[in-house]
């Protein structure tokens, strides 16, 4: 029993998928047999949703079918929008997408329908419904309403734009849909293995996904993103994070962004591409250059003092706040992003279920008598 022990399940093979792995050795990620960073820099999130939720990616007829999908499954019940605005100002948005992603369930009317075809109209209903809760979430804490789509905008673009009330240019709509891209799928991280225990116990996807968020909130997992952010903006100059930097390895801190428990000592290829995203908005855009500038002296220093490399949060965070996405929000579009990799886990897991039982090593006493 001890030798089989792995402490956080480290190197335990958990299940069997088709849908992504992690190529550490030829640093790549594999999406249901491509090169996630190659598709990134040739297809859409759109494209990607029919890989990972169709097993194929789709041609202009299929791609336009799932746009229309999406769209006809963005009204979201109003009854939602009232359940969040009970819940207190200063409720964190992942607080508020929990609280929605559950309620959303209330609403389905095949709730009880297991079958495929069920799941995937289910999962077109999230894909649609998600980013609008993450946008609203932001403007009912701040005392406003939600901002609707509007139908002349794409998928992609509506997100951006339900965030910031703007029309985002064609440049922003390409970056957000890397943003998307790059958080889309990632074998089985913390949140997908969660997504997956869930699901196995034959519960609906509803409660797979609301169990995902719980444990995305946490910033050993998708909070890092805010975290480097905000690092960035209280050091305001390079020299300032370079000294912060310092600071918190000499106080043995944890420096959010930076290692990975798979990649280890390689940087991780997403954050690879968040990098030069940020270097082509730096082109010509001196407050993106700041940034670029601040993450390359601390990327320099982490690599330097410890041997680490950036993850993808690293890069992203700058990349989003460029964007007009409210640092708060960032951990809630990771979410809105990886709802098309947690719902393909949930229907494969379906496809093949085995409840997941694990054992453990028991440390504590023997033999007491009451």
């Amino acid at each position: 029993m001890t030798e089989a022990y792995r402490p956080g399940l480290e190197n335990v093979i958990a299940c069997e998928t088709e849908i992504s792995f992690l190529d550490v050795d030829h640093e790549e990620i594999v999406l249901r047999g491509y090169d996630l960073i190659d598709l990134a820099k040739k297809v859409s999130y759109i494209d990607i949703i029919g890989l990972l939720i169709d097993k194929r990616l789709p041609n202009d007829e299929e791609r336009q079918e799932i746009e229309r999908a999406l769209k006809s499954h963005r009204q979201v019940p109003l009854n939602i929008w009232a359940i969040l605005k009970q819940l207190p100002p200063t409720t964190h948005p992942m607080d508020m997408l929990r609280t929605g992603v559950s309620a959303l369930s209330g609403f389905d009317p095949n709730l009880d329908d297991p079958s495929p075809a069920a799941n995937r109209e289910r999962a077109m209903r999230l894909l649609a419904q998600v980013p609008q809760i993450v946008a609203a979430s932001h403007h009912i804490a701040h005392g406003g309403d939600p901002i609707p789509p509007k139908d002349e905008l794409s998928f992609v673009a509506n997100g951006l734009y339900m965030i910031t009330g703007r029309e985002p240019s064609a440049d922003e709509v390409k970056y957000f849909d890397q943003v998307l891209m790059v958080y889309c799928e990632h074998e089985l991280p913390n949140s997908t293995f969660a997504a997956r225990v869930i699901t196995s116990t034959l519960s609906d996807m509803y409660g797979a996904l609301t169990g995902a968020v719980a444990s995305l909130k946490g910033p050993l997992h998708g909070g890092a993103n805010e975290a480097v952010m905000e690092m960035l903006l209280e050091a305001e100059t390079v020299e300032g994070f370079e000294r912060l930097i310092r600071e918190k390895l000499a106080n043995k801190e944890k420096i959010m962004g930076f290692g990975h428990r798979v990649y280890m000592r390689k940087m991780d290829p997403r954050a690879q591409m968040m990098k030069e995203a940020l270097q082509e908005m730096a082109e010509s855009n001196p407050e993106a250059k700041k940034w670029l500038d601040m993450c390359v002296a601390g990327e320099t220093i982490m690599r330097e003092e410890k041997g680490l490399y950036p993850n993808l949060d690293y890069y992203a965070a700058p990349v989003m706040y460029m964007l007009g996405i409210p640092v708060p929000l960032f951990t809630p579009v990771f979410f809105a992003a990886r709802v098309v990799g947690l719902s393909a886990h949930v229907m494969e897991q379906l496809a093949n279920n085995r409840i997941f039982r694990p054992r453990v090593l028991y440390k504590g006493p023997r033999g007491l008598k009451a």
